[in-house]
């Protein structure tokens, strides 16, 4: 069984090792050029791990390049991995691999499809949520589920923890279905159209803190957006005050409060336990 890899993070790099860790070798990697990228989080070098494990490396600044698909073509690949990479792959590239081509999402599929799957599930106060591995097509997410591992979710989990859980479920997975995979074993199964959702994408200014809606909402709002994420913030005057964590409470305890900082809301108070201001030039915010 040939085996591709195509990524430019740090989980994708986790997964490829662990691909070897559960018997499985690699022929082929792609990730981008020295020079694109350096500043994507997580951007890191697969060259090392490719050299010392004898796997054909390829650079190239997009994976539906002419190059990358004579690449794909010529290894003889049955499966290519495509974990931690924004672009989206052509059909001419989904058809390349004999098998075809599997990638991860960090939602239980069908729930989730899209972006912004991490502050999503909190946002959506949803009990569980996990990661699928799947075979990808030309839709959204929308391909049929190899496998899944389930997250489970509390009313504190934040965007830290659970992508950490995430991470962790995504090399969990591999050394799941590698063995499947190596045997042709593995199941593929159509996803349910009736319980799918998508999830829109989110940018930095969503997570202004409503001042006059619900600390509950504030309270979530900040757990879902706290790092690796740009943080909930809210304005005072000249500054902007980015809020890493805050803790609920009742209205009732409000007097007790001192030498802290909180907001106020009609139904509760926020105690900020970490955040952080940036000072703003010229009365513009």
């Amino acid at each position: 069984m040939k085996l591709g890899f195509v990524t430019c993070v740090q989980l994708g790099l986790s997964c490829m090792q662990a691909i070897y860790d559960a018997g499985g070798e690699l022929v082929f990697a792609m990730t981008l050029p020295d020079d694109k990228a350096v500043n994507k989080s997580g951007r890191i070098y697969i060259d090392d791990f490719c050299r010392a494990n004898n796997i054909n490396l390829l650079k190239s600044s997009h994976v539906n390049n002419p190059e990358v698909l004579q690449a794909i073509q010529l290894s003889g690949i049955d499966w290519l991995f495509i974990v931690g990479w924004s672009q989206i792959a052509s059909i001419g590239v989904l058809s390349a691999p004999k098998m075809g081509v599997l990638g991860m999402h960090p939602t239980l599929l069908p729930v989730g499809r899209g972006r912004a799957a991490i502050p999503w599930a909190i946002l959506n106060g949803l009990e569980k949520t996990g990661v699928s591995m799947f075979k990808m097509d030309t839709g959204v997410d929308t391909g049929p589920v190899a496998a899944q591992i389930e997250i489970p979710l509390s009313p504190i989990t934040t965007a830290t923890d659970l992508y950490s859980k995430v991470d962790a479920a995504h090399v969990a997975l591999i050394h799941k279905t590698i063995p499947l995979l190596l045997s042709n074993k593995l199941n593929l199964v159509k996803q349910d159209e009736s319980k799918a959702t998508l999830w829109s994408g989110r940018k930095p200014e969503d997570g202004e803190i409503q001042l006059n809606g619900s600390v509950f909402d504030a309270e979530k709002l900040i757990r879902a957006v706290t790092r690796p994420y740009p943080g909930a913030f809210y304005f005072e005057e000249k500054t902007k005050r980015i809020v890493w964590s805050a803790k609920y409470i009742h209205v009732d305890n409000f007097e007790k409060l001192s030498d802290v900082v909180f907001l106020k809301f009609d139904d509760g108070v926020l105690l900020l336990e970490d955040y952080e201001d940036i000072y703003l030039v010229n009365d513009c915010f």
